[in-house]
Formats: C-alpha cells, structure tokens, sequence
C-alpha cells in the first residue's frame, strides 16, 4: 500500500508520522499524478488552489486496475471490507490459475 498527496514531501512524511501510518506517502507536489489519472477536483482547497479528488486504487501485478474507489470528499473512504473484498478475490484469481 502506498498514498500519493499533492503536499511536499515534508508534509506528507509529517502527516505519515503523526497518523502513524506504515505505508509510504508519496509527494505529487506538481499534481502529474493526479493529472494523468484525471483526479483534479478544480478549486477545491479554501483558498481556490486545485486537489486531488479522493480515490483508491488496486492495481495488481502487471499494473492492470482491479478496483476503484473515488469520491468528491476527502472524508469519505471505502471501508476496509469494500477494499479487501477485491483484493481477496484478485488474490483467490491467481491462485487457481486465472
């Protein structure tokens, strides 16, 4: 698992050690990410600037797109058991040979 965020790459190390997350936020500070995966949300941070529209991938492997996840309020998130459910089905796929 790894997060990407448009704030510096200090920012998002703070936020990572303050939350005490264990998985890697990565700096989009230049918003080529968010970009090239159509996740612009125009003007929404207060002061008019753009963000990253919420979203959550599973990419697999061979970086084929599995499950997706997006929302217009960075509140809301998938539950774990949205995100899991196709993740163990991916995983229950490449066993079984498919």
């Amino acid at each position: 698992m790894i997060a990407i965020s448009v704030d510096s790459p200090a920012d998002s190390e703070n936020l990572r050690r303050s939350q005490g997350y264990t998985f890697p936020i990565l700096s989009d500070a230049h918003e080529d990410v968010i970009r090239r995966w159509d996740l612009v949300q125009v003007h929404g941070r207060r002061d008019g600037a753009d963000i990253s529209r919420p979203a959550e991938f599973l990419i697999d492997s061979s970086g084929k797109v599995r499950w997706v996840n997006f929302t217009e309020d960075f509140v809301v998130r998938a539950r774990p058991e949205e995100a899991l459910a196709p993740f163990d089905a991916m995983n229950k796929s490449s066993h079984s040979g498919e």
